[in-house]
């Protein structure tokens, strides 16, 4: 396969993963500056949730673009029918089961409370918005491993085929 087919997609994948990082960023600029104010009063046990499973999730999700360059990188150099490309699909899938376990665990309820003293029941559909796209992420990438393997399967019995 060409070289550098895959450019769209190693962009976005960049993009993806500059985005988390402003995410983490912006949440810890907010921190270091809060927190001398912080320990002053009480501090809200609803943000610490939501700060400690912001960088809970980037953990998983790094680790799934890391798969993602790697799943890229052997479809530029032919090795997309290959064994090595099931497991970068799988550890993608596991990243996505993390993911969509945090944020259903800390960022649903979250925006759900945020959502209830601000009187905005909308917040509440906020918080889910990155837990279905994990959930996307996990039924997409199943199959698509899924698929995989059977062409793996049937590759191997064609070539053994005479």
């Amino acid at each position: 396969m060409k070289l550098g087919s895959t450019a769209i997609m190693r962009c976005s994948v960049v993009i993806a993963g500059i985005v988390m990082f402003a995410i983490c960023g912006v949440i810890a600029w907010i921190t270091f500056t809060e927190g001398k104010s912080a320990t002053e009063y009480h501090v809200d046990y609803v943000l610490i949730i939501f700060i400690t499973g912001t960088y809970m999730a980037a953990i998983p999700y790094f680790i799934a673009l890391h798969q993602t360059f790697k799943l890229l990188d052997y479809i530029d150099t032919g090795r997309a029918f290959t064994e090595l490309s099931v497991k970068a699909l799988k550890a993608i899938t596991y990243c996505a089961i993390a993911d969509f376990i945090i944020c259903m665990v800390g960022g649903a309820p979250f925006f759900s409370i945020l959502g209830r003293s601000d009187g905005n029941p909308g917040m509440a559909f906020l918080g889910l918005i990155p837990s279905g796209v994990a959930f996307v992420i996990v039924m997409f990438t199943s199959v698509l491993k899924r698929l995989l393997s059977d062409a793996i399967v049937a590759k191997s019995e064609n070539d053994l085929t005479i």
